[in-house]
């Protein structure tokens, strides 16, 4: 664990759902107007009413503080640490640019490179201790299928979200 922060787990788990939730509300903050734009925007029919979103990403963003805390609680790397940072910020940064900023094909661009992310933070983590791995994977497999309703979508609303 010499590669690691110390701390106590209990503060542990506080600081890393503290990390985890504070980027997801760097999110949310470029959705605050999500819900009028997303159902005004054109979808496909396989699309998911707007109220699923939160509850998906709420029980998402869970997951990944736990798998990150039970990772760190087993000795892993800062660079694994790190790599779970990046990948926050990148899952960040789509909601910018798809909601606040109507950027859809930077927006895709951001989710492939965050769907590379999740893996490689996945991977590190699996590395740790498989259940931390583990617990990513269906943040990835929602990260997946939005990534194709991203390229649906922009494609589907080229005046809105760019060509």
């Amino acid at each position: 664990m010499s590669n690691t922060i110390r701390m106590h787990p209990v503060a542990g788990f506080v600081a890393w759902m503290a990390v985890t939730f504070v980027a997801a509300a760097a999110g949310a903050a470029a959705s605050v107007d999500a819900a009028p734009f997303y159902a005004a925007l054109v979808r496909p029919s396989w699309a998911p009413p707007s109220g699923l979103f939160g509850p998906v990403w709420t029980l998402l963003y869970a997951l990944m503080g736990v798998a990150v805390w039970w990772a760190w609680r087993h000795g892993a790397s800062r660079r694994v640490l790190g790599l779970y940072v990046v990948q926050l910020v990148a899952n960040a940064l789509w909601s910018w640019l798809f909601f606040a900023w109507h950027r859809g094909a930077l927006a895709f661009v951001d989710i492939l490179v965050l769907w590379c992310l999740i893996v490689a933070t996945a991977v590190g983590l699996w590395r740790v201790r498989p259940l931390s791995g583990a617990l990513l994977l269906p943040y990835l497999a929602w990260v997946t299928f939005a990534s194709a309703l991203n390229w649906a979508v922009w494609h589907l609303n080229p005046a809105v979200l760019g060509a």
